[in-house]
């Protein structure tokens, strides 16, 4: 089969690589029928996660179709139609046990793509199959039931759900790319009285509005503190949701919450921030930090299959796995205004 290789910081190939098999009785084989980038790809590419080696086959999301099964898989059967979440869980550990699954010590956690060969390939082994899959309901596009794989599950639970978004609450997110964008849909279930977006560039930020920011502000402009204090008297947000990865945008969202708010960090960091305790120990503020445990998949999923969440709206490019070179390029370009991009079977995999 073919698949997309990292070989170092910059280096990336899409190469003919050997046929996943079953190493452990509870592994599926799924053949990829749909799969994305991700902002924590480029994280890679750029040498912010070291361990990830060369050789490694990228990519921790995919939609695809169940092609064989170890003895231990009890409730998938080849043909099924499944999503593979970017989380392993191996179910049995402390952490799955409390459905922390991105903490699981038995093996699982974020793998794929990471410690594991991953999805950006034609086929993909993947561990605790029974855990770490969700069937999907029939009739849903791949590329709306794709967004589930991460993207949503992590603004959820690691910006939303950590940040404690209650009703009337003012909501500021520092960043407005796809995760960021995710964070302001799922809040947007909690019904704020203001969702802030913050970026940089104007084209996310017309994105943020058509997502559910009330109010959008381009930080290399406007000061987003002074917004935010005009916005809520003076005081600031009740929480700050950081989904952007740089030291800048963490020491921001810091600045952004009230005495007593809660600071909600997504964003993959390659490089130290600081925090300023000497200014912020008097204030009472809650800063949480977290892998995404897909525990909110089934949730999440039901919520796309009624409507409640309009997943498709962060598909804005689409390509073929041969052209995983184009994507890349696509996906890392901000000016190309790319949120997700989805890669698709075209037949031609398996040779």
């Amino acid at each position: 089969m073919r698949a997309l290789v990292y070989h170092g910081p910059a280096r990336r190939a899409w190469e003919e690589v050997p046929d996943p098999e079953i190493t452990d009785e509870g592994d599926a084989i799924v053949r990829v029928d749909a799969t994305t980038i991700c902002g924590t790809d480029l994280r890679i590419l750029a040498g912010d996660v070291p361990e990830v080696r060369p050789g490694r086959i990228l990519g921790h999301e995919a939609v695809g179709t169940i092609d064989q099964v170890g003895g231990g898989v009890h409730r998938l059967s080849p043909g099924d139609r499944v999503l593979v979440s970017c989380i392993s869980g191996c179910g049995t550990c402390e952490f799955c046990r409390e459905g922390r699954y991105g903490q699981c010590t038995g093996g699982g956690g974020w793998v794929l793509g990471h410690r594991i060969d991953g999805t950006q390939a034609g086929y993909v082994r993947v561990p605790y199959a029974d855990t770490s899959t969700y069937r999907i309901p029939e009739g849903f596009p791949d590329e709306e039931i794709l967004m589930l794989a991460d993207i949503l599950p992590t603004g959820y639970e690691v910006g939303v759900l950590a940040g404690g978004v209650r009703p009337g609450d003012v909501v500021a997110v520092v960043g407005a790319g796809p995760v960021g964008l995710s964070a302001i849909t799922c809040a947007r279930l909690f019904s704020p009285s203001h969702v802030v977006a913050i970026d940089l560039f104007d084209t996310r930020l017309k994105e943020a509005g058509e997502f559910g920011a009330d109010v959008t502000v381009n930080d290399s402009v406007d000061d987003p503190v002074a917004v935010i204090r005009d916005l809520t008297g003076r005081v600031g947000a009740d929480v700050a949701i950081e989904a952007a990865g740089t030291p800048a945008t963490f020491e921001l969202a810091v600045k952004l919450a009230r005495p007593g708010g809660r600071i909600a960090n997504i964003g993959v960091h390659g490089k130290p921030a600081t925090l300023h305790l000497e200014e912020q120990w008097t204030r009472d503020i809650t800063i949480t930090t977290g892998l995404v445990d897909a525990s909110s998949t089934p949730t999440l999923m039901r919520l796309v299959t009624t409507g409640q969440i309009a997943a498709g709206r962060f598909v804005t490019h689409r390509f073929t796995m041969g052209a995983f070179g184009d994507a890349y390029d696509v996906f890392g370009d901000v000016a190309s205004g790319a949120l997700k991009v989805v890669l698709s079977r075209d037949g031609n995999e398996d040779q």
